[in-house]
């Protein structure tokens, strides 16, 4: 798999501006990412991401409002439930792969989506698995949104089987 790139690499592929929510998810991730890299303690990355990158300029770039108790509910979720949110991930990967030998972006990504899967169900499955394969587009170039579209697809399938139509 290539490289993430540390930053988003601007709009996504034929998007509007993105909605609060939207915001919220990329931010999450990032957040996910900088605990995972930097081992920020989950208080910690909430109160830096909620006063100084959410909504708020940053080196001339305004980063939009994003739905700051989405966010959070998103990150505290991810970590509460990681221990039952890796296990789905890793069945649905490929053979020899594990969640832990991906890249941290890749990783925040489907934990995120996978944490809304299971636990978010006021929030469609469709716009889920939309909206993370455009935050992988956001930060990969190669193959990587496809094996998130597989791995959430395959996700959402188990977990929201009515939803779905399977």
């Amino acid at each position: 798999m290539s490289k993430a790139k540390g930053k988003p690499k601007g709009k996504q592929r034929g998007k509007k501006d993105p909605t609060p929510r939207s915001t919220a998810r990329l931010g999450a991730v990032q957040a996910l990412y900088q605990m995972d890299i930097a081992g920020t303690d989950l208080n910690e990355v909430v109160k830096e991401f909620s006063e100084h990158r959410l909504g708020v300029e940053v080196e001339g770039a305004h980063y939009k409002d994003a739905d700051g108790e989405f966010f959070e509910a998103i990150i505290r979720g991810v970590v509460e439930h990681q221990r039952e949110i890796d296990p789905l991930l890793d069945e649905r990967l490929a053979v020899g792969w594990r969640l832990t030998r991906i890249d941290s972006i890749m990783r925040a990504i489907l934990r995120s989506a996978a944490f809304e899967l299971r636990e978010r169900h006021d929030v469609p499955a469709r716009v889920v698995l939309n909206e993370y394969i455009d935050i992988a587009r956001a930060f990969f170039e190669q193959d990587e949104p496809k094996v998130v579209n597989g791995v959430l697809d395959s996700l959402a399938k188990h977990l929201r089987p009515k939803e779905l139509g399977h």
